[in-house]
């Protein structure tokens, strides 16, 4: 069991961070007997506790008592040296003079800023930056996108769980990793443009023509596209004039077919805008007219029906929803009208979003937001794989999103090939089997049609993500599936401090797959290996388990 002491004003964020890193935790009651004591600035129990933790990225009355050396604490953000990853810190950190071998060290100055320091009664690790300030910020502000492809509250979590267990201390916790498979993996769809027959003379006509010929020959003279790829793009220009008569099949509008015909038995989710002609409000006025859809959900109402046939989810493409519940239930309904589906999730258009958003959708009646993540970039907004609840809002969930094919491609933004982006692709991937959690992906409509043709890049993403063991679901289904996990609570006996019982609180569907309760095996040593990775054991469970932590050692 983990002790927490910190200030009223972190309990918020306490909470939700153990619920990211699901292990038996309480907040500090006075004579209670713990494994681990968490404390963030004053510390004033330290017997209570095997191993203290100590986060503070300033000089606190805690260092002056144990006799430690501070540096003077820095401002400015930092990187972190960790095994073999950088974990940024956004807020204070404070270095300790004169100690070498650190836990963590500052990358620019190799200046140590977490170690332990061991006595036979108790073991302190203290660390030089405020643990739940840097988790707020990733949560609310989020990361800079300079620093996108690091996970790095996953770190965090990871820092704590091998300090913890590095120490000889017993550990258990619910990975966030379905029963049966390696990580979740969820494919999503904006629907921005199912028909390219109701664009004429406007912006994305012109986009398309400028791409389609012009930019496609210079790929191809860099050797980034094929001739097969400039040919198909070429052909769709000449058919647009009869595409329009009516003569020619309308290329963006079979958007359907193409992804049931690539995804197979994989289910997906279609974000679909309500209503068309509404740019809809920017944070500074109106957004540009060229936001605007061309188009009603209920024009592609049989669309919508053959994708909820095959099993495939479809939700809500907010326009307005992000700044005004009224607005928001406007446009939810104007899906669930199609749907039939009450518990509904949002994406909105463009990514708009500011601090209020998760208040404001949770009042419009939105069951989860897919919207965090970055237009410029890909990678770990939120510093996470997780579905998490934003601060503000009392239910609601985030789905984040970290892999969009715009921002892959497009020049103006990262500006890869396909082959290119692959690798890329690969190691978020790759950070999902050993984090957990789920790697969501957004490929556009129109992304497997001329001009784009970027369904090479799909298809061998697909391929990638079952080699690896992915558990596929649509956004509802894996926030379901992170509904569950948070719902566990843990029991302790208290006639037997080694047994404990972990149940599920909430009924979650069938189509859900089920928990692991994860058993930590005590290390051999606690002081300077403490960060080295450990054995464990997962156990399947769906609704309760009873089981015994191995016995903990003296650290």
């Amino acid at each position: 069991m983990i002790g927490v002491v910190s200030d009223l004003a972190e309990h918020d964020v306490v909470r939700e961070f153990f619920e990211l890193f699901k292990t038996p935790w309480e907040f500090y009651r006075a004579g209670q007997k713990y494994d681990v004591l968490l404390c963030t600035g004053k510390c004033e129990a330290v017997g209570s506790a095997k191993l203290v933790v100590v986060y503070a990225g300033r000089e606190i009355g805690f260092d002056e008592d144990l006799n430690i050396q501070t540096s003077p604490r820095s401002k400015k953000a930092c990187n972190l040296s960790y095994k073999r990853s950088l974990i940024p810190i956004y807020g204070d950190a404070v270095r300790f003079s004169g100690k070498r071998g650190g836990l963590l060290t500052d990358v620019a100055s190799d200046e140590c800023v977490a170690y332990l320091q061991v006595s036979r009664d108790v073991t302190v690790a203290r660390i030089g930056y405020d643990l739940f300030e840097e988790v707020r910020t990733l949560l609310t502000t989020g990361q800079r996108a300079s620093r996108a492809s690091i996970p790095t509250l996953e770190l965090h979590i990871m820092f704590l769980r091998d300090l913890i267990t590095g120490c000889e201390l017993p550990l258990i916790e619910v990975p966030p990793v379905p029963d049966g498979y390696t990580f979740i993996s969820c494919l999503t769809h904006d629907v921005d443009n199912p028909s390219i027959r109701r664009h004429t003379w406007d912006h994305t006509i012109f986009g398309f023509l400028y791409r389609a010929i012009v930019v496609s020959f210079f790929k191809l003279l860099q050797r980034r596209i094929s001739l097969q790829t400039l040919l198909t793009n070429w052909a769709a220009v000449l058919k647009l004039p009869f595409v329009y008569l009516g003569a020619a099949r309308d290329f963006w509008s079979e958007f359907d077919e193409a992804y049931l015909e690539l995804e197979n038995d994989v289910p997906s989710t279609f974000f679909v805008i309500p209503f068309r002609d509404r740019p809809g409000k920017s944070s500074t006025g109106p957004a540009p007219r060229f936001r605007a859809a061309r188009y009603n959900a209920r024009d592609i109402a049989d669309t919508i029906d053959k994708l909820l046939a095959a099993g495939h989810e479809v939700s809500l493409h907010g326009i307005d929803a992000w700044f005004d519940s009224t607005s928001g239930r406007e446009e939810l309904e104007e899906i669930r009208s199609l749907t039939g589906i009450r518990d509904m999730g949002v994406r909105m258009h463009w990514l708009y979003y500011n601090s209020r958003s998760p208040v404001v959708l949770e009042r419009a009646g939105a069951a989860y937001d897919a919207t965090i993540g970055y237009n410029e970039t890909v990678g770990y907004r939120a510093g996470t794989m997780q579905a998490y609840k934003p601060l503000a809002a009392l239910r609601l969930l985030e789905l984040p999103l970290h892999v969009m094919d715009t921002a892959l491609f497009y020049p103006e933004y990262l500006g890869l090939s396909q082959s290119e982006a692959l690798p890329l692709i690969c190691q978020f991937a790759s950070n999902a089997v050993q984090f957990g959690g789920c790697l969501t992906v957004n490929w556009h409509d129109r992304s497997l049609a001329p001009e784009r043709k970027w369904d090479e890049c799909y298809r061998s993403l697909l391929k990638e993500l079952k080699s690896r063991g992915a558990w596929f679901s649509t956004a509802g289904q894996a926030v379901s599936w992170f509904r569950k996990r948070r719902s566990v609570t843990f029991e302790t006996n208290r006639f037997d401090p080694e047994a404990i019982s972990a149940r599920v609180s909430c009924s979650e569907p069938d189509l859900v797959p089920g928990l692991r309760l994860r058993i930590y095996k005590p290390g051999t040593s606690c002081h300077n290996d403490a960060a080295r990775s450990r054995d464990y054991v997962d156990i399947p469970f769906n609704e309760s388990i009873h089981t015994r932590v191995p016995c903990r050692q003296t650290c």
